[in-house]
């Protein structure tokens, strides 16, 4: 298969490169991890190139910065944010990724090399793999007999960067007229963003309802259909619009899309793709599988201004 058909709009599927990071332990042992990033995250592969270091008050993890033909890109040690000591600096390799609008590097031991499969094979974390991880693991995959751990790279990098902090944006909250009277379904794998945009949302009066997946949100949206039907209402009486992620397990923000689309009870509904991954072409995807509105994380006021331009259609009709 082609690249391309990865933005066949039937498809559920993506691209993951497996990386290692080799961590020293108390006995002097070493253990290697096994993680995940979305290979439509990186631009490219390179060693560790020579690094100008950065002032104290940063946080440990960042190594410095890096000059890349004219861009000048800060470098983050991964095992040291996740708080592990990387037991070797040789041969270390990084991941030159851009996300959010944002290039960055990521230093890590290894890439072992890349998986493709549909999005039902990634698992959502257990609440044990989130506190290991400092909550920054989005989905886990099982490939043979060892396990990837996804990591949530925004997170990683907002916690870095505050003008990609969501929890940081400041937001219009000023009550909607009539607000009350609409429910919005979010749907977003990283618990702590789910968070920040229900909270949101609810400040301004919105009923909302927040789950962790694409296919939780199929399975709310299927369980409303029926609640619909036995109450012989259209589902856009229960429901008035959906936001979703694009990366999640089970089932991705595209795929979701198509069946809100290709469904006859919720082809009407509303969906707004709000993900770190819109680029020219997936933006192009979203649009084939019926998206009304992207917005790029974090833009959270862009996100806010959507959602009340569609509600004020949905009024005025």
């Amino acid at each position: 298969m082609t690249q391309n058909s990865l933005l066949n709009v039937h498809n559920n599927e993506l691209e993951i490169i497996e990386f290692l990071i080799d961590e020293r332990l108390p006995d002097g042992s070493v253990y290697s991890g096994h993680y995940g990033i979305n290979v439509a995250k990186v631009l490219e592969i390179i060693r560790l190139p020579t690094v100008t270091s950065v002032l104290s008050k940063h946080d440990a993890s960042v190594l410095g910065t890096f000059n890349l033909r004219g861009k000048v890109l800060p470098l983050l040690n991964l095992a040291a944010w996740l708080g592990k000591e990387m037991a070797s600096e040789e041969n270390n390799k990084v991941l030159v990724t851009e996300f959010s609008s944002v290039q960055a590097a990521f230093l890590v031991s290894s890439v072992s090399s890349i998986h493709r499969m549909t999005w039902d094979r990634i698992e959502p974390p257990n609440q044990y793999v989130q506190a290991y991880s400092r909550e920054s693991i989005t989905g886990v995959l099982r490939i043979q007999e060892r396990v990837l751990f996804i990591l949530d790279m925004e997170k990683i990098l907002a916690s870095l960067d505050s003008s990609l902090d969501m929890s940081q944006v400041k937001v219009d909250t000023t009550p909607v007229e009539g607000a009350g009277e609409f429910h919005l379904l979010v749907a977003d794998d990283s618990s702590s963003l789910r968070h920040i945009i229900k909270s949101s949302l609810e400040k301004s009066g919105f009923q909302v309802t927040a789950v962790g997946s694409g296919r939780e949100a199929w399975d709310y949206l299927t369980q409303l259909c029926d609640e619909a039907q036995a109450r012989q209402v259209a589902l856009t009486d229960l429901l008035h619009l959906v936001i979703s992620d694009i990366e999640m397990p089970e089932m991705d923000g595209h795929a979701l899309t198509r069946k809100i689309r290709e469904t006859p009870g919720t082809k009407r509904l509303p969906v707004i793709l709000f993900s770190s991954l819109i680029t020219e072409a997936l933006h192009d995807k979203g649009v084939k599988v019926g998206a009304d509105r992207q917005v790029s994380k974090p833009d959270l006021p862009g996100l806010s201004k959507i959602i009340r331009e569609l509600i004020a259609e949905k009024l005025h009709k």
